[in-house]
């Protein structure tokens, strides 16, 4: 298990566009945590993972890093990994959701680490920022709102955050889980 820990900065760029419904989509609302604590959750998680693919009998590398005041744990390597993916990242999700409680376990505080097999979030992040950037220009041109599908709040931050990078429209988030989604539309 490779265990690299690099601080990689400020968060992404992130414009205020106001309402707390984008506030919650973009943000768990945990207080921060020392560079030290957020190397131990990672720790932590790298070590339930590692267990985790002992005993499914997958290979896999394990990276730790700390990005934007969080944790961050890829598992690359073997084919196997795309099973604990899932079709559109729900296993991904679930064994996400297991590491952070096996993180909470250990230290007793909630954890918001993220967690990346096979390369399939920073994947689906481009993607999401190209769809993100692309509805906003359209609705900058035409002025015409944009409702995007029903997404994870994953996905809603990676297009909030690409919505924000083009000047004159703005996002907010409408609806409940697992039907919330983006609304896209011109301001001014």
């Amino acid at each position: 298990m490779s265990d690299t820990v690099q601080e990689a900065g400020q968060d992404e760029q992130s414009v205020a566009t106001g309402g707390a419904e984008q506030a919650a989509d973009r943000d768990s609302g945990s207080t921060a945590r020392s560079e030290a604590d957020l190397v131990r959750e990672g720790d932590i998680a790298g070590d339930y993972l590692e267990r985790l693919l002992d005993l499914l009998d997958y290979d896999g590398d394990i990276d730790l890093d700390v990005e934007s005041g969080r944790a961050v744990v890829s598992v690359d390597g073997g084919k196997d990994l795309e099973k604990l993916v899932g079709s559109q990242g729900e296993v991904l999700e679930a064994v996400q959701e297991l590491t952070r409680l096996a993180v909470q376990q250990e230290t007793g505080v909630r954890s918001r680490l993220m967690l990346d097999i096979a390369g399939w979030r920073a994947n689906r992040r481009n993607e999401l920022s190209d769809l993100g950037r692309r509805t906003a220009e359209k609705v900058a041109s035409t002025g015409k709102t944009q409702r995007l599908r029903p997404m994870s709040p994953f996905e809603r931050k990676v297009v909030h955050d690409a919505v924000a990078t083009v000047s004159g429209v703005t996002s907010e988030g409408e609806g409940e889980p697992p039907s919330r989604r983006v609304i896209v539309y011109r301001v001014g």
